[in-house]
């Protein structure tokens, strides 16, 4: 891999790798010439790599670079713009290794369990819609013997992506082939907190599309991101990120009409029926805790909701299967938690932990800090695993983004349908039952973008994914999200 670094950019490079940012068929630095220095979670002694620290002079370069590229390469016949996502495609798999141990790095994601599936599902992502090219058409209208109606699916224009430090190369996987494929260039903003991996992935893309049509920034939110939300030459906002930014995002980009898509914050309900108690139901409820992502992600099923029948034999079950999960260095293949990604992020999670043991009539099921073998200098965090909350508490309510569980108790299906709806959230839940009609019953009376059913795995390629009331807006990862997402409509009548 190479991205115009001074320095190998390699997961085990002995000194920092100097990277540069990609505009137009340049890589660059920023016009200020200023840096950001990248920490490792697993060391935070250890600096991977330094970084431009962009502002909005390079936001206009990076615009007018997309800009310009823009009308040629959505002039293309869409097998065109096919073959070269197919190209990315086979590319990227080449370097799935190399990409997955950079994002254990980078990220603290561990290889096996997060980091290697993130880099395999960018290939995915990139092949399906590649595959999709040809269904960006239009429909016509039989209004008249002398007259026509039809409708054209045209690009959006440039679309700035601005992309979390969670798992960057899976986000990207979401926003980036789906802009492309439909004629759209794309600016992305990474995360100042894990940017390598993506200035990887636009190194493999630059081989094989026109110089301009794929950007990349880095820098912080603040300076370069919200320059790209403001810009008058961005056409389309794509956030992944929390509610309180997606908010502000959404709010300026509103202010001059431009198109928004937002992937936000999630408390996610994982509710399980008393016919349920089972071990692969335990098991698919270990994996909706996202505990080997830390918990740091958006879908984390972290309102456990059990039946008042299994409550404690289910719970005895799961700290059983939790109990087992190894804590350590993210790059070790028998490492199932890696680390939190900083020191900020450690101690918000460390203060819920703190509040929740503070609250009265809460019981600690499993506190795996007495197990943890690691620490310093890393930002580790052991799950935890709290019962008898309260669906008011702020544990059970706010988006910890850390391993740490809430379990509730219910009775009634009615209950426990409020109880999962009773939040500013929506973007995805769980439900398991046996009784596959009351799943599928429940399921449809959860108010969640994405709602799984006896499963608690992670997205997959071609469904539509994004979220319901304060989790966001827009689809993503899919056909419908492509053609909502990243084209527009051109209504033609003509009379003859």
């Amino acid at each position: 891999m190479s991205t115009g670094t001074d320095a190998a950019s390699t997961s085990e490079a002995t000194s920092p790798s100097a990277y540069r940012m990609l505009i137009g068929e340049d890589w660059v630095d920023a016009v200020s010439g200023e840096t950001i220095e990248v920490i490792t979670p697993v060391d935070r002694t250890r600096v991977i790599g330094t970084v431009p620290r962009a502002r909005a002079q390079d936001a206009d370069r990076a615009v007018a670079a997309a800009r310009a590229a823009q009308p040629g390469w959505a002039a293309l016949p869409f097998t065109e713009r096919q073959r070269a996502l197919l190209r990315i495609a086979d590319d990227l798999e080449d370097v799935v290794e190399e990409l997955a141990a950079l994002t254990a790095l980078d990220t603290g994601n561990a290889i096996r369990t997060q980091a290697r599936p993130e880099a395999q599902l960018l290939v995915r992502a990139f092949r399906y819609f590649a595959g999709l090219a040809g269904e960006v058409k239009g429909v016509t209208l039989p209004v008249g013997a002398d007259e026509l109606s039809l409708t054209r699916r045209l690009p959006v224009g440039v679309v700035a992506g601005i992309l979390p430090w969670n798992s960057p190369l899976m986000i990207a996987a979401f926003k980036v082939p789906a802009a492309l494929v439909t004629g759209n260039a794309v600016v992305l903003k990474a995360a100042e907190d894990a940017p390598t991996t993506i200035l990887e992935l636009a190194a493999v893309c630059a081989r094989h599309l026109p110089a301009g049509v794929l950007g990349v920034l880095t820098g912080y939110g603040p300076e370069v991101g919200q320059a790209l939300v403001e810009h008058p030459g961005v056409d389309k906002v794509s956030f992944t990120g929390s509610t309180a930014t997606g908010a502000g995002v959404a709010a300026t980009a509103g202010e001059r009409l431009a198109q928004v898509s937002l992937e936000l914050g999630g408390k996610s309900p994982c509710i399980v029926f008393p016919d349920a108690d089972t071990d692969d139901v335990v098991e698919q409820v270990l994996l909706a805790t996202r505990f080997a992502r830390q918990g740091q992600s958006c879908t984390s099923g972290s309102r456990l909701f059990l039946h008042e029948d299994i409550h404690d034999s289910f719970l005895e079950k799961l700290v059983a299967k939790v109990s087992q999960l190894r804590v350590g260095d993210p790059r070790e293949e028998s490492t199932d938690i890696g680390c939190i990604i900083n020191q900020r992020q450690w101690d918000r999670v460390q203060s819920f932990i703190d509040e929740g043991l503070a609250t009265e009539g809460v019981r600690v099921a499993y506190d795996g800090r007495e197990r943890l073998t690691v620490g310093e200098p890393g930002f580790y965090h052991a799950p935890m695993i709290l019962t008898q909350v309260d669906n008011g508490w702020r544990i059970a309510r706010e988006e910890i983004f850390g391993p740490v569980l809430s379990v509730l108790r219910w009775r009634e299906q009615d209950e426990v349908v409020a109880m999962a709806n009773d939040s500013h959230y929506g973007l995805a839940a769980f439900v398991f039952a046996r009784d596959v009609g009351m799943a599928l019953g429940t399921a449809q009376r959860i108010e969640s973008g994405w709602v799984q059913v006896n499963q608690g795995g992670a997205q997959q390629v071609g469904q539509s994914y994004g979220g319901m009331k304060g989790s966001g807006q827009g689809r993503e990862l899919s056909l419908e999200g492509m053609l909502e997402g990243f084209t527009q409509i051109q209504q033609i009548n003509a009379r003859w």
